[in-house]
C-alpha cells in the first residue's frame, strides 16, 4: 500500500497504527494513528471508491488539543472551497482537497 510507504519513508514520524482497513474491488477504507516526533499525534480517516472520496485528517497535541483538522464533511456551505475545509483554533477556513501526502508536508513545515 502506497501509504504505508510513505509513512515509512519520512523518519520524524515515530510510530503509526493501522487501526482500520479494507479493500474491495472499486474502493478502500483506512483509518491510522500517527506518532510525531513532536509527541503530537495524526489520526487518519478516508474513504475512496469511484463515486466519492471522503477524508478527515485530525492534528492534535500532545495534550489532546487540536492543532488542526482537514475534511471534507459536507458542512459549512459557506466556505468557497465546500465541502473541502480545514479547522483551526480560531476558526473554520477554505482548503482545497487534500491528501495525507500534503497534510504530512503541511505539518512537516509547521513543526521544524
Amino acid at each position: 500500500m502506497e501509504i504505508l510507504r510513505l509513512l515509512d519513508q519520512e523518519n520524524w514520524i515515530e510510530h503509526y497504527e493501522i487501526q482500520d482497513y479494507r479493500q474491495w474491488e472499486s474502493g478502500f477504507y483506512y483509518r491510522l494513528k500517527i506518532l510525531l516526533e513532536n509527541r503530537s499525534v495524526l489520526f487518519v480517516r478516508e474513504y475512496v471508491d469511484e463515486i466519492e472520496r471522503v477524508y478527515s485528517f485530525h492534528w492534535q497535541d500532545q495534550n489532546d488539543v487540536m492543532i488542526m483538522r482537514w475534511d471534507n464533511a459536507p458542512h459549512h456551505r459557506h466556505i468557497a472551497t465546500f465541502p473541502h475545509h480545514k479547522h483551526t483554533p480560531v476558526g473554520i477556513f477554505e482548503n482545497l482537497e487534500i491528501t495525507l501526502s500534503d497534510v504530512l508536508a503541511e505539518i512537516r513545515k509547521q513543526i521544524e
